[in-house]
C-alpha cells in the first residue's frame, strides 16, 4: 500500500480518522518525471554515415549497450538522423544514426541524404561504416571525398568483421584515405571496444555546437498520429528546418527523431514519431520495433500532440493513439492538420465527430492547423503550456476537502447494498498527472466518479491533462476491534 504523507496524516487525525484502515487503490508519486533534465552539460556528438545496409544501427545498437535503432534485414529502414546516448569508460556522447547515404540518391533516398549529410556538417567527429564484405564502393570513394574535406575527425569501421579470417581484407580500406580502418562486428561485438575508445579520443571534450536549454532542461513533447498525418512536415514547420524526411509515401518515418525547437522564446524536445497502423501486438518486423518506439515516446514525454487528419473522418488509430495517450497520463493537445483541405461540408461532418469520437477526452485543447502552409501554428506553444500547466498543478488538502464538501451536500453519491457511502477524506496524492485519492466509507460507483472528476474540472480547470481519481475504502472492524 502506498504511503500517505505526514502532513495528510494530521489532517485525517485532526478529523478523527486513522490512514491505516483505509484500503483500496495504490498511488504513486511520479512528481519526479520529465522536465527536470539530468544536470549535465551538453556532449559531444558523433555521426554513425555510409551506404545504405551497411550496419550502421546495428552498430549503434552495439555501441549503446541495448536495442534502440531499428534494425531489420531490409536497406534502407533508417531514414531520419536519430540522436541517442552513449556512455563510454564513464564518458557520455551522442550517438546520431543516419539513413543511408547515396551521393545520386533520388526521390525518398535524397531526402535521406540530405539528412546524413547534415548530420555530418553538425557532428563533433564523423564514423563512415563500409561492409567489409563488399568492399570500398563507388559510393564509399565520394563519401571519402567528402570526409576528406571536413575539418572534423573521420574514422572508418569496416563491420561485419566476424571472424580473424576477414581482419587483412579490410587493410585496402587504407585507400580511402582516412586513417586506419577498425574492424568490427555489430552483431558479436567484435573490435567494437577498441573502435569506441578511438572515438572518444577523436571527439571533443565539448560540442562545438550547443543549443542553450532552459533552466532545468525542454519539456518533452511527442508528435504522435497514425501514418501520413503531417507529423514530420509539422516538425520541420516548427524547427524552421528540414528536420525529418517528408514524403507521400506512408510510413516515412521509422525511429524516433529528436528535435530542440525554439516557440514563444521557450525551448522543447520534439520527438517526431513512427505512425501507427496496427496494434503492437499484431505488428511485425520493422513496424514492430517502431511501435514500440513510439510507445516508448509517449511514456518518457510530458506532452503528447495527437495529430490527427482533419480531411478524413476520425479513425480507429486516431482513437488508438488517444487511448495510448490517456493510458500513459501524459498531458495532451489535439491537432487537426491540413485545415487547408477542409471544406464547409467536411466541417458540419466533423461536429458529429467530434461529439461522437473524442467525448471522452472534451478536456484536450483542439487547435485546427496546416502544417504545409503555417496556419496556426503560433497556436501550438500556449497550448502545451497549458497542458502541462494543468499536469503540473497541486490542488491544497484544505481548498480541496472544502470544495468537496459543498459538492457532496449538493449531489450525495448513490445509495448502494442499503448504505449511501460517505467521503471522509480527500488529497492529491501526486501531480503528472494530477492524481486524487478519496477516503470513503464506502465503495463509489464509477458514474459518480465520473461526476466528480467534471466538477473538479469546472472548479480548478485542468485543461488538456487527465485526472486520475481513486477511492479507498475504510477497513470494518469485527467485534472486539480486530480488522477484517
Amino acid at each position: 500500500m502506498s504511503e500517505i504523507s505526514g502532513t495528510d496524516r494530521a489532517a485525517m487525525a485532526d478529523l478523527g480518522l486513522d490512514p491505516d484502515e483505509f484500503v483500496g487503490d495504490e498511488f504513486a508519486d511520479p512528481d519526479g518525471v520529465g522536465g527536470q533534465g539530468d544536470g549535465q552539460g551538453p556532449v559531444p556528438v558523433l555521426a554513425v554515415v555510409g551506404r545504405p545496409n551497411v550496419g550502421k544501427s546495428t552498430l549503434v545498437n552495439r555501441f549503446l549497450g541495448r536495442r534502440e535503432a531499428v534494425v531489420q534485414d531490409v536497406p534502407g529502414v533508417t531514414r531520419d538522423r536519430v540522436s541517442y546516448d552513449a556512455l563510454w569508460n564513464g564518458r557520455r556522447f551522442t550517438v546520431m544514426d543516419t539513413g543511408g547515404w547515396e551521393p545520386d540518391a533520388s526521390g525518398l533516398q535524397k531526402a535521406v541524404a540530405a539528412q546524413a549529410e547534415l548530420a555530418m556538417r553538425t557532428a563533433d567527429a564523423i564514423l563512415l561504416v563500409v561492409d567489409s564484405r563488399v568492399g570500398a564502393t563507388e559510393v564509399e570513394q565520394a563519401a571519402a571525398d567528402v570526409l576528406r574535406r571536413s575539418d572534423r575527425p573521420v574514422l572508418v569501421a569496416a563491420t561485419k568483421v566476424d571472424d580473424e579470417r576477414m581482419v587483412a581484407e579490410t587493410a585496402a580500406l587504407w585507400g580511402l584515405g582516412l586513417g586506419e580502418p577498425y574492424p568490427v562486428s555489430g552483431l558479436h561485438g567484435r573490435g567494437s571496444g577498441d573502435l569506441l575508445d578511438a572515438i572518444l579520443d577523436a571527439l571533443p571534450e565539448t560540442p562545438r555546437e550547443t543549443f542553450e536549454a532552459t533552466r532545468g532542461g525542454p519539456r518533452r513533447v511527442a508528435l504522435v498520429g497514425r501514418p501520413n498525418v503531417g507529423k514530420s512536415s509539422l516538425l520541420n514547420r516548427v524547427s524552421g528546418e528540414v528536420r525529418s524526411v517528408v514524403h507521400d509515401v506512408a510510413g516515412t518515418t521509422v525511429d524516433p527523431v529528436d528535435s530542440l525547437v525554439e516557440l514563444d522564446g521557450e525551448i522543447f524536445r520534439f520527438v517526431d514519431t513512427a505512425g501507427l497502423r496496427k496494434r503492437v501486438k499484431t505488428a511485425s518486423g520493422m513496424e514492430y520495433y517502431a511501435s514500440l518506439r513510439t510507445q516508448a515516446a509517449i511514456e518518457a514525454s510530458e506532452v503528447a500532440l495527437v495529430l490527427l487528419d482533419a480531411s478524413e473522418p476520425i479513425s480507429e488509430q486516431d482513437q488508438r493513439v488517444l487511448t495510448m495517450v490517456e493510458e500513459a497520463g501524459r498531458a495532451l493537445v489535439i491537432v487537426f492538420n491540413k485545415w487547408d483541405l477542409v471544406d464547409e461540408e467536411r466541417r458540419l461532418a466533423m461536429k458529429r465527430e467530434l461529439e461522437r469520437d473524442l467525448g471522452r477526452v472534451r478536456w484536450a485543447e483542439r487547435i485546427n492547423i496546416s502544417a504545409l502552409t503555417g496556419r496556426a501554428t503560433a497556436k501550438i506553444a500556449p497550448a502545451m503550456r497549458t497542458a502541462l500547466s494543468s499536469w503540473d498543478t497541486r490542488i491544497p488538502t484544505g481548498r480541496l476537502n472544502s470544495w468537496l464538501s459543498d459538492v457532496i451536500a449538493a449531489t450525495p453519491p448513490p445509495v448502494r447494498g442499503g448504505k449511501q457511502p460517505k467521503v471522509l477524506f480527500a488529497t492529491q496524492a501526486a501531480t503528472r498527472p494530477p492524481t486524487f485519492v478519496l477516503f470513503t466509507s464506502g465503495f463509489l460507483e464509477a458514474g459518480y466518479r465520473r461526476f466528480l472528476e467534471r466538477r473538479l474540472r469546472e472548479e480548478f480547470g485542468f485543461e488538456g491533462s487527465p485526472i486520475r481519481l481513486s477511492v479507498r475504502v475504510r477497513e470494518k472492524r469485527e467485534r472486539g476491534g480486530k480488522r477484517r
